[in-house]
């Protein structure tokens, strides 16, 4: 197993993150983080909380599970957990900011997409990204990383959150490493 990020590298990656949000968008006016569950979640709100301290105003941050809109539904069988959407506010002419922690195929970030015109049409819609592994199978692209990791596609990226794991930590995985 090898360790690609520790705590101060991740936190150094998503202040980065939130300087470029800010920058690109000129502030916080009409911008909104929605993070993609479950580890999208609280890297939105870690984000949400370094503009704030860039900015001294935190935009409004959402919650979005993807399950009910991916086409590989059979696939995940019982394992298919749906969790709530929590959008506490109109999106409507917004900058949505969409937020996870791995882009690999770019099928979530889809899903994410078919589900958010649900809830309103956006101003804009833009992505961020803590870890890009590459392997895209459709065309998207992020708009801020973390870090770029180029994987294999045998390998696993384990993206760790003190807030469910206790540390925080972007490992990647060998296959047959015994990882998750």
């Amino acid at each position: 197993m090898l360790e690609v990020l520790n705590a101060a590298q991740m936190r150094r990656a998503l202040t980065r993150i939130a300087h470029e949000i800010v920058e690109r968008n000129g502030g916080t006016e009409g911008l909104a983080l929605i993070g993609i569950r479950t580890q999208g979640v609280p890297l939105a709100e870690r984000i949400a909380d370094a503009i704030a301290s860039i900015e001294e105003q935190r935009p409004a941050v959402g919650a979005m599970d993807t399950t009910l809109y991916r086409d590989d539904g059979g696939r995940l069988g019982s394992a298919a957990r749906v969790e709530p959407t929590e959008i506490p506010f109109d999106i409507e002419g917004l900058t949505v900011v969409l937020v996870d922690d791995v882009l690999y195929t770019g099928r979530t970030i889809r899903c994410a997409l078919d589900a958010l015109v649900d809830f309103g049409r956006p101003a804009a819609v833009q992505l961020a990204v803590l870890v890009d592994r590459g392997h895209r199978e459709l065309p998207i692209r992020p708009d801020y990383v973390g870090k770029n990791v180029p994987t294999s596609r045998s390998q696993k990226v384990q993206v760790l959150l003190s807030e469910v794991d206790e540390v925080d930590a972007v490992r990647i995985e060998e296959a047959g490493d015994g990882g998750e």
